[in-house]
């Protein structure tokens, strides 16, 4: 049976819309799109195409997938972030417009040239600061090895695969050299908040990524015990953090002995970024 692309479209609606509701058009039109090898944009042009079996078989796996409540991102395997493409598999973080904060927070301020991202995931940070400052080198750690192959894929991808170190590492534990700016976006969720949040992130993404477990600070305090000796002079730290969790993570830092500590708020007004200054060493 032949089927056009519009009669696609709707038969995805009518999959998802029971389960989803909200977003539910915008998934399907990605999905599809993905499936057809078409531009988003462009996929109203294509209605009245016939589609092919493979395509049907396609997407009509993509939309079981998307039932499962496993992300558009995972399925399609890339996100946009920053207006960059980056792989994304099950085994990394999903970057957020949320997370995109910490990239307009960074570049505000002097150009730097030493970049340290920790439980570097995608990459996404750290690449694109990288990407946006063509003179800068890093270094990007994440416990994970296969989170480490995705960010290796999508250093490649972007170019920068010849300023950028990446390593497995526990925090600090395999971390050399000092660096401008200290960039991460830690696990931060609370053990008890984990169960709030959506199947999308709970079942599908990585859990270390998501949850120190316990009261959700504990990769702050990691960082804060051991980042001032990575630091240069005057060197900063950039920290996404939990909505309700600036009062806390500024009070580690401040209690760690680093200076002028401030929080930046996302698009949606929220507290997002956590900014610090290493002390100045006597």
């Amino acid at each position: 049976m032949t089927q056009t692309v519009e009669q696609l479209l709707k038969w995805g609606m009518g999959q998802l819309k029971p389960l989803l509701q909200d977003n539910t058009a915008t998934d399907v039109r990605v999905l599809l799109a993905y499936v057809l090898d078409v531009d988003r944009g462009l996929l109203g042009a294509k209605l009245q195409d016939q589609a092919t079996s493979d395509q049907i078989t396609c997407f009509k796996a993509a939309i079981g997938q998307r039932k499962k409540r496993q992300p558009v991102s995972q399925i399609i395997g890339v996100r946009e972030f920053w207006g960059r493409d980056f792989v994304v598999t099950p085994d990394v973080l999903d970057p957020r417009p949320d997370t995109e904060a910490v990239i307009e927070e960074v570049l505000k301020g002097d150009t730097p040239l030493s970049i340290l991202d920790l439980g570097t995931g995608t990459g996404c940070i750290l690449l694109t600061l990288l990407a946006e400052h063509p003179d800068a080198r890093g270094q990007g750690v994440d416990q994970s090895l296969q989170a480490l192959q995705v960010a290796k894929a999508n250093a490649t991808a972007l170019g920068v695969s010849n300023r950028v170190e990446l390593k497995q590492s526990n925090w600090f534990s395999n971390v050399t050299g000092k660096y401008d700016i200290i960039v991460s976006n830690p696990p931060y969720i609370s053990a008890d908040a984990m169960e709030q949040i959506a199947p999308e992130v709970r079942e599908w993404e990585p859990r270390i990524a998501l949850t120190p477990e316990g009261d959700g600070l504990n990769a702050y305090r990691a960082i804060a015990a051991d980042a001032m000796k990575y630091l240069t002079p005057q060197g900063r730290i950039f920290l996404e953090i939990g909505w309700d969790q600036s009062k806390d993570v500024l009070e580690i830092f401040n209690d760690a002995g680093y200076i002028n500590g401030y929080c930046t708020q996302d698009l949606a007004g929220k507290d997002r970024v956590i900014v610090c200054e290493a002390a100045k060493m006597t």
